[in-house]
C-alpha cells in the first residue's frame, strides 16, 4: 500500500505541464500490474486525487477499481464516482491513456444498463465523446455506447443530433457497423426512415471479409424501411458490397425476402396472414413493431397507385380498393398522407370526391434555392475530403508496398505509374 501511497505523490506533483505529464505516463504504465493487482484497495485514493488536475492518474486507478466484477449495489456508487470524473476530466490527459479512457466508459454503460437509468449517462456519454474526439468527423468508440444508451432511454433526438455529424474517421470498423445499426434505430423511432435507410445502407454495404451478425440484423431492417418508405427493396446488392455479403445476405434473410412477395402484390390480407404466421419468428428478431409499420404503409402504398391511375376518385372507391374498413378510415389515411406531402389532394366534404393534383413545387423559391445550394457547397466539400484522402492513399508506404507484391502476378503495364516519390 506504501507504493500506491507513493504513486498518488507522483501523481500530485506531475499532473502540471505536459512533460511532467508525459513522464508520469511512463509511471503509471510500469505501475499498471500493481494497480490491478491492489484494484480491491484502490477505491480511498480517489479522494486523494482531483479528476480536473489529476486526470490521466485519476483514469489508472479508476479503470483498475472497476475492472474485476462488480455487483448493482457497487455499481451505484461506481456510477456516480465515473459520472463526476466524465465532468471534469481534461481532454489532453484522457487521450494519453484512450483504451483505458474507452474501458471506462463502457464499465459506466454496463452499470447504468444494469440498473436499469441508462438515461443517467445519456448526457455525461455525450460530455466524454467531445472530450475524447479529435473533432467531430472522428467516430470514437465511444460512439455506439452512446446511442445505445440513448436506444435503452428512448432518447432519440439526442442520439440524432451526434447523428447528423458527417464521420470521416473510423478507429474500428466494429464501431462503424454499430454506430449506423443503433443509428439506423434511432432514427426509425424518430421516423426518419430515409436517415434510417442511408445508415442501414452503410452498415450492409461496409467491407467485410465474412458476414456479421450487425449487418444481418441491418440488412432486415434494411429491408422493412424500404418497404414502408418507397414500397419495394431491391433485391441485388450495390456492386461496391462486399462478395461476403452478396453471397450469404439472401440466405439469411429469406423470412424478409418472402415478405416482400406477400407485399408487392399489394393484398392486404395475403400480407397479414403471412405476418400471423411468422409472428413469433419476428419477435425473435425484435421487428415485429417494424413489421406492422410495413403493414400500415401497405395502405399508403395502395392509395399512392391510385394517383397514378385517377384524376378524382370517391372516398367510398379509395376504401373499397385499398381494402380499409370504412370512407372516415380511408379520409383519414388521405388528410395523413397529404399532410406528410405524400401525396397531393384535395377533398370534397359535400361529396366525398378526392380529386389528385401534380407537384406545385417550381423549384424557384428562396428557400428551395436555398437547399439546393446548401446541397451543392456540401458535395464540394465531400469532394475536396475524397481528393485528399486518394492522394495521401496513393502515397503511403504501405499501400504501395502492397501494390508492389500484387503487380508481379499481373502484367507491370496493367497498372498506372508509382508516384515519383516512392519509385521502386
Amino acid at each position: 500500500m506504501n507504493s500506491m501511497e507513493g504513486l498518488v505523490t507522483q501523481i500530485q506533483g506531475l499532473s502540471s505541464t505536459a512533460s511532467d505529464v508525459l513522464m508520469l505516463q511512463n509511471l503509471l504504465k510500469q505501475a499498471n500490474d500493481s494497480l490491478h493487482a491492489e484494484s480491491t484497495r484502490l477505491l480511498p485514493f480517489l479522494d486523494q486525487l482531483d479528476p480536473s488536475k489529476h486526470s490521466l492518474g485519476y483514469l489508472y486507478f479508476l479503470e483498475a477499481c472497476t475492472a474485476g466484477p462488480i455487483t448493482k449495489e457497487q455499481a451505484s456508487s461506481y456510477v456516480l464516482i465515473i459520472a463526476r470524473f466524465l465532468s471534469s476530466c481534461v481532454s489532453e490527459q484522457i487521450r494519453l491513456a484512450s483504451h483505458k479512457f474507452i474501458s471506462v466508459c463502457k464499465r459506466f454503460k454496463d452499470q447504468l444498463v444494469l440498473l436499469g437509468e441508462p438515461l443517467r449517462g445519456v448526457a455525461l456519454m455525450l460530455t466524454a465523446i467531445r472530450k475524447f474526439q479529435s473533432s467531430t468527423e472522428h467516430l470514437t468508440a465511444l460512439h455506439p455506447e452512446f446511442l445505445l444508451l440513448c436506444l435503452l432511454a428512448k432518447s432519440y433526438k439526442t442520439g440524432h443530433s451526434v447523428l447528423e455529424e458527417d464521420i470521416f474517421e473510423v478507429d474500428q470498423p466494429k464501431d462503424l457497423f454499430l454506430y449506423c445499426y443503433y443509428g439506423g434505430m434511432i432514427c426509425i423511432g424518430q421516423k426518419h426512415f430515409q436517415k434510417a435507410l442511408e445508415l442501414l445502407h452503410n452498415v450492409v454495404t461496409a467491407p467485410m471479409f465474412a458476414v456479421n451478425a450487425i449487418a444481418v440484423e441491418a440488412y432486415k431492417k434494411y429491408i422493412l424501411v424500404s418497404l414502408i418508405l418507397h414500397g419495394q427493396f431491391s433485391t441485388s446488392l450495390p456492386k461496391y458490397s462486399s462478395s461476403a455479403a452478396q453471397r450469404n445476405l439472401r440466405s439469411l434473410c429469406q423470412l424478409y425476402f418472402d415478405m416482400e412477395n406477400s407485399y408487392s402484390n399489394g393484398k392486404i390480407g395475403d400480407l397479414e396472414t403471412y405476418v400471423q404466421s411468422n409472428k413469433e419468428r419476428f419477435e425473435h428478431d425484435n421487428n415485429l413493431g417494424l413489421v406492422k409499420q410495413v403493414v400500415s404503409s401497405l395502405y399508403k402504398q395502395n392509395i399512392q397507385r391510385l394517383t397514378q391511375t385517377y384524376l378524382t376518385l370517391s372516398l367510398q372507391d379509395i376504401a373499397n380498393t385499398v381494402q380499409l374498413g370504412s370512407v372516415r378510415e380511408a379520409e383519414m389515411h388521405v388528410l395523413q398522407m397529404i399532410q406528410d406531402v405524400e401525396i397531393y389532394a384535395t377533398i370534397n366534404q359535400k361529396d366525398g370526391m378526392v380529386r389528385f393534383l401534380e407537384d406545385p413545387e417550381q423549384y424557384k423559391t428562396i428557400e428551395m434555392i436555398e437547399r439546393i445550394d446548401s446541397s451543392i457547397q456540401r458535395l464540394m466539400i465531400l469532394s475536396k475530403k475524397i481528393t485528399l484522402t486518394d492522394e495521401l492513399m496513393s502515397c503511403d508506404p504501405s499501400y504501395l508496398s502492397k501494390g508492389c507484391r500484387e503487380r508481379q502476378k499481373f502484367d507491370f503495364d496493367d497498372y498506372d505509374s508509382v508516384p515519383q516519390r516512392f519509385n521502386v
